[in-house]
């Protein structure tokens, strides 16, 4: 349980999280399943359906299945974990659980949901599989999954009662080339989260970062009454990096509680999490100096802050310990999308710019769309996996399209439409074989021109590391399949090609 607390309950109803649909709910509503507060029991409590509970309950289950709802996250992102609260349910609790997710793209309202979500084109992927529940206990389970998901399907197998469902993990926000604006670079909604803290004995430090202002007193950051030496602080992650221009401290509903005085430290950290707290790894640098605070007040600082460039972790000290309710950091992510490397600027590149790159790795219209649906990737694995379901449902008209744009083995020009990108890489995968003699490459010149009136498309190999002796040696064996044969094995050899291209555009 310890190892989820630095994540979101990306459920939240606080973060807009709600339970769409159910397809049973009799004994107690669906609705409890998303509560924040812990679930209580009331003794001798009943409705007219039998025993009141707190937490969604079916009724006995007669026919083979299972029960299940649908839940929509408040915030898209990554699952990192789930807890499954069984809390008061002993006779009535179910055997096990399992977790699928599918991403509608785009963020709430979600039009046509239901319809969506029913539909049979919608892609359910597996979470958790069937996983044993305990009764009257809290059932904690770590998620490997690295996809994103804007809904998650909870069934309950065969009925039964869960008092409370959270799903914990990190917020990949919709929104793409941010950067651009100013924004809350430590909020919940744009990834920010609280990896690490000296002390939440009242509440835990992510509740700063959650949207709007504060209600109440314990919808802050609280620490317990400091008896010895030294200063509380916590560590925010930032949702991307960025260049901080003012922040905001906010004590609302601390009034004898609230801290005296504050400073923020931030620094620029790779991958880095609570590890910097422990080893003092990071090279943490002042952006604003100690200053005092007062009680039930927003505190706004922006000419007292120091120039300290790029940030990714920002650190807020509080002296010697106390509230705080809110803690917002503005700023401009520090990089632009034409600076980013790797998945990360695929995600943030306009959808012509995104679509443009991925023309270079595939000369597929129907193929790009169906990659650019579903971005953003939570990592170059997720994308490739897209990549490659997307390029299964290709069929013979979009690949004849896709070999056009590729030259024949040792020349230079594509019969169909190449992009300079696409150019420059298809020089490089043929180099071993552009070296070979002329007499070679007289003979594969003659084999390349017998393949195309053999098959009407050329010949098409995924040549990197190949010679030019190899290559020749295929064409020839190949040049004794069948249409269907020699299309199919075309076809798995541009599969080769797009992912090898993939790479290199995420390299790049």
């Amino acid at each position: 349980m310890s190892e989820l607390t630095q994540f979101v309950d990306l459920a939240s109803e606080r973060l807009g999280g709600c339970v769409v649909v159910a397809n049973d709910e009799f004994f107690a509503p669906k609705e409890n399943l998303l509560k924040r507060e812990k679930p209580i029991f009331v003794e001798g409590k009943y409705t007219d359906r039998g025993k009141w509970m707190d937490g969604w309950e079916t009724r006995r289950r007669r026919t083979p299945g299972c029960d299940w709802c649908i839940v929509r996250l408040g915030l898209p992102g990554i699952l990192r974990g789930v807890v499954v609260d069984t809390s008061f349910f002993t006779g009535n609790y179910p055997a096990r659980f399992s977790l699928e997710g599918c991403d509608l793209g785009g963020s709430a309202p979600y039009r046509d949901e239901k319809k969506k979500l029913g539909a049979a084109a919608t892609r359910w992927a597996e979470i958790l599989p069937e996983t044993a529940l305990k009764g009257d206990s809290v059932n904690p389970a770590l998620v490997t999954h690295a996809g994103r998901f804007t809904h998650v399907r909870f069934k309950i197998y065969p009925d039964g009662g869960v008092a409370r469902l959270r799903l914990y993990g990190e917020v990949v926000p919709s929104a793409l080339g941010i950067s651009k604006r100013e924004l809350d670079l430590a909020a919940v909604e744009n990834g920010g989260r609280a990896i690490a803290t000296s002390d939440q004995f009242y509440s835990e430090p992510l509740n700063m970062l959650m949207p709007g202002r504060s209600k109440i007193m314990s919808d802050g950051w609280e620490t317990q009454r400091r008896r010895g030496p030294g200063h509380d602080w916590a560590i925010v992650k930032l949702g991307m990096a960025g260049k901080i221009q003012r922040v905001e401290v906010d004590t609302a509903h601390f009034k004898g509680n609230f801290p005296d005085s504050c400073s923020i430290e931030v620094c620029e950290a790779e991958g880095a999490g609570a590890e910097i707290a422990r080893l003092g790894a990071a090279n943490w640098r002042q952006l604003l100096a100690r200053v005092p605070l007062k009680a039930n007040r927003v505190h706004a600082f922006g000419r007292q802050l120091h120039e300290v460039g790029a940030a990714t972790h920002v650190r807020l000290n509080i002296f010697p310990d106390g509230g705080v309710a809110r803690f917002r950091v503005f700023g401009r992510a520090a990089q632009a999308a034409d600076r980013l490397t790797g998945i990360a600027r695929l995600n943030h590149l306009s959808r012509p710019q995104a679509a443009a790159a991925l023309y270079d790795c595939c000369r597929s219209k129907k193929w790009v769309e169906r990659v650019l649906a579903r971005r953003p990737f939570a990592d170059a694995s997720a994308l490739l996996d897209v990549a490659e379901e997307a390029f299964g449902a290709l069929g013979r008209k979009d690949w004849m399209t896709i070999f056009r744009s590729h030259p024949a083995i040792g020349a230079k020009k594509a019969a169909g439409k190449q992009t300079a990108k696409a150019r420059e890489w298809s020089v490089g995968e043929q180099s071993l074989a552009q070296k070979a003699s002329a007499e070679t490459l007289a003979v594969m010149a003659a084999a390349n021109e017998a393949y195309e009136a053999t098959f009407g498309h050329v010949f098409l190999i995924c040549a990197t590391g190949k010679s030019s002796e190899q290559i020749l040696k295929s064409l020839q064996e190949r040049l004794g399949h069948d249409a269907e044969t020699e299309l199919r094995i075309a076809g798995e050899e541009q599969r080769k090609i797009t992912r090898l291209r993939l790479e290199k555009l995420l390299g790049s």
